[in-house]
């Protein structure tokens, strides 16, 4: 009965989300009381070396980024080597339609096994009772140790006392530049000494032939938070309101927004679109994240022609970062091994593979030297170093609800159809009413 009415409230909720935001959204707090968490089994004990779990089990692992496929290939094929009894099935879903795969898994009953979980979208499942409460399992573990990850990200996978989620990896967001553009434009390379100065003029010099500047899209955690809070701005303040009308704010938003205005920027909405732009030469400097590495790489253009240094300063340096968290379902027919799986993912072990291997940057404690190792065609340790600086992205309970409606209002400005003040103050008050309703 206690799942049948969590499926209920789920359905409402997002049948509400489809009314109020373009992409996948988030639910309303419940009220206190209501949609308890439900108490994971209590953990057995099992041979994880010798796989004496039972009969063989095939587990869904559900994940977006088809470029870290390959290797969670490789780090499933070795736990199933040291686990006889489990199988990994690794589903690769385009960001999109991801969310759209776990709404359907959660109102029908056929969640993933193990998947990935983020910030915009933890409390609506933790909330409703979808994901199983790990408390027990780690508590009992003696491999996974959540004082050896970054505190910002176990926290946001933590609901009401209850852990949901073992941080998987961290981000930060990086400056890209051409060097063959850089070299034929007389420019030099950005480094930490870059202002924001450096880089509107570099955006200039290198915007002729046919070739813009930068690439400066209508895109929150590759775009405008960092500036936002380079310039002493913010876009959720403690107190739960929205930052968009902080003078700091506006001013960064209207130094970003600038680059379009004056054609140093195209025009750029969608991520496809973005990752094309920098790829076929559209561009000489984007915004992009750490976790574009691999796909980046092994594009020839990009592995001959870029590099990638630290984000530029106003006020100060910052570059927004986040992690991802593996997450189980609460319904999975088979928690143990579940269970298995997730703990090596976020074992010193798994941990040092998953950086070995360059999959991202692993959110273990040292663990991200690796990572650097892993790579000698780029300066990767550029993302490392800024997470010194680093500022956890911005997010509360219904953070995809506002983030779509300020892109909604933030557009305008984009376009040209309204000044930035008026975008950032519609940006506001949108945030602020969704954020009363939490």
């Amino acid at each position: 009965m206690k799942n049948r009415m969590l499926r209920s409230t789920l359905v409402m909720m997002l049948s509400l989300a489809v009314m109020t935001a373009c992409t996948t959204n988030g639910g309303n707090q419940p009220e206190n009381g209501q949609n308890d968490p439900p108490q994971p089994p209590q953990p057995t004990e099992t041979n994880t070396n010798t796989g004496e779990v039972g009969d063989e089990v095939t587990l869904r692992y559900a994940v977006w980024d088809a470029n870290q496929a390959n290797g969670l290939r490789v780090m499933a094929d070795e736990f199933e080597a040291a686990n006889a009894g489990i199988k990994i099935d690794i589903e690769v879903v385009g960001w999109s339609d991801y969310w759209t795969m776990l709404e359907a898994g959660a109102t029908g009953g056929s969640l993933p096994d193990v998947f990935w979980m983020h910030s915009n979208e933890i409390y609506r499942y933790a909330s409703n009772g979808m994901l199983m409460n790990l408390n027990t399992y780690i508590e009992s573990s003696d491999q996974v140790d959540l004082s050896k990850f970054p505190q910002g990200i176990v926290d946001i996978y933590n609901f009401q006392g209850n852990q949901y989620g073992v941080p998987k990896d961290f981000d930060t967001i990086g400056l890209w530049y051409n060097k063959t553009l850089f070299d034929e434009a007389g420019v030099g390379y950005p480094d930490e000494s870059w202002t924001w100065d450096d880089l509107y003029d570099a955006a200039k010099a290198l915007t002729k032939d046919g070739v813009y500047g930068i690439l400066a899209p209508l895109h929150n955690q590759e775009g405008y938070y960092n500036f936002v809070y380079q310039n002493g701005g913010t876009i959720i303040t403690d107190d739960k309101q929205s930052g968009y009308d902080d003078p700091k704010t506006i001013e960064a938003l209207e130094y970003y927004v600038r680059f379009v205005r004056e054609g140093l920027s195209p025009e750029v909405y969608g991520d496809a679109e973005r990752a094309e732009a920098i790829q076929n030469g559209l561009a000489a400097m984007g915004f992009f994240g750490s976790w574009n590495l691999s796909g980046f790489t092994a594009n020839n253009f990009m592995a001959e022609h870029f590099d990638v240094a630290v984000l530029p300063k106003q006020e100060r340096q910052a570059s927004i970062y986040n992690g991802l968290a593996h997450a189980i379902a609460h319904n999975t027919e088979h928690p143990e091994e579940a269970w298995t799986f997730t703990e090596y993912l976020g074992s010193k072990e798994g941990q040092e593979r998953h950086a070995e291997l360059g999959i991202a940057i692993s959110a273990y404690e040292g663990a991200a030297d690796l990572w650097v190792s892993s790579n000698d065609t780029f300066n990767v340790k550029a993302f490392v170093d800024m997470v010194a600086y680093g500022v956890i992205r911005p997010y509360s309970n219904t953070t995809i609800v506002w983030e779509d409606r300020a892109y909604e209002s933030l557009r305008a400005a984009f376009t040209g159809d309204v000044d930035v003040e008026e975008a950032a103050s519609n940006a506001a008050s949108a945030m602020n009413q969704i954020l009363a309703e939490e």
